[in-house]
């Protein structure tokens, strides 16, 4: 991957749909999704068309799986797969992968092989629909191996499409993405890069707070156009968190074309402007110009 090359990059893009064709999220789910982000019916790219999509852009991505089996009842897509899409195609696509917290230790073990047999570079928790708290303390041997391992934590924070709409919201609760509960874990996991992914909804100032005062926190812009950015959210993101907020779109609901062009208009610095599309994201996944 040449990074001088990339015009952006993606820090957030979903799998949503695996080889033989099955989706990560049940029906009601993903249709609950299309919805709230107005984009209708449509067919999930393929791991083999995200990489072609993202190429024709001169820009690479992050992309995972989210694995939420123990709740939602849904096989994620395989990470292995995830990983060999990206192995197959390291020009763009940077892999992640997505580990239910209720496997305990055989997710353990699975996070070390992960990163260990396939490069990965780092995990992906939904706390919402994998129905947990992030400072629950059955996660942490999970934590305890991505720390060991190098690798980073990406959490949903705030308010989800996924279920909105459905009655009870499809049995998925906010509460659990409260960037407050990833206070606990930054500060337990004190070298752990974490990121917090999205505007958080209506805890803004919560994602905030914890960002600047945990080195090791950032931010990812995903799942919002820019144009429906807080306040708050550009004022940091101009001044104290310059170099800890990222360019993410959450493709496919959200397009990297759709975000940028909104972001063109926002009210950035121009010496900032590039730290969020590329700069702070290849410092922190530890990409070199030649890589």
């Amino acid at each position: 991957m040449d990074i001088s090359e990339l015009v952006a990059i993606d820090v957030h893009t979903h799998a949503e749909v695996s080889s033989r064709g099955h989706s990560s999220l049940s029906g009601d789910l993903e249709h609950a999704a299309d919805t709230y982000f107005g984009v209708g019916a449509q067919r999930r790219p393929t791991l083999e068309e995200m990489a072609a999509y993202y190429r024709e852009r001169k820009m690479a991505a992050v992309v995972f799986t989210v694995d939420a089996e123990s709740a939602t009842g849904t096989e994620p897509v395989p990470n292995e797969e995830v990983a060999e899409a990206a192995a197959a195609h390291p020009d763009v696509l940077i892999p992640f992968a997505s580990i239910d917290p209720f496997r305990g230790k055989a997710g353990v073990r699975q996070a070390r092989r992960l990163v260990e047999e396939y490069g990965v570079r780092g995990f992906k928790f939904h706390p919402s629909v994998q129905g947990f708290f992030p400072n629950d303390r059955m996660a942490y041997g999970l934590y305890e191996a991505i720390e060991e391992l190098g690798a980073i934590s990406l959490f949903h924070t705030g308010q989800t499409g996924i279920g909105a709409g459905v009655p009870g919201g499809g049995g998925i609760r906010l509460k659990y993405s409260n960037p407050l509960h990833v206070d606990d874990v930054a500060a337990d996991f004190p070298t752990m890069k974490i990121i917090l992914a999205h505007p958080s909804f209506p805890w803004q100032d919560e994602a905030l707070a914890v960002a600047t005062h945990k080195p090791g926190v950032h931010i990812d812009l995903s799942g919002w156009s820019p144009k429906y950015f807080p306040p708050q959210l550009v004022q940091y993101a101009n001044t104290l968190l310059k170099d800890k907020v990222m360019f993410g779109s959450d493709f496919p609901l959200l397009t990297p074309d759709r975000w940028l062009a909104d972001f063109d208009k926002l009210q950035i610095k121009d010496e900032v402007r590039p730290k969020i599309l590329k700069e702070n994201a290849a410092r922190l996944l530890g990409l070199t110009p030649s890589q």
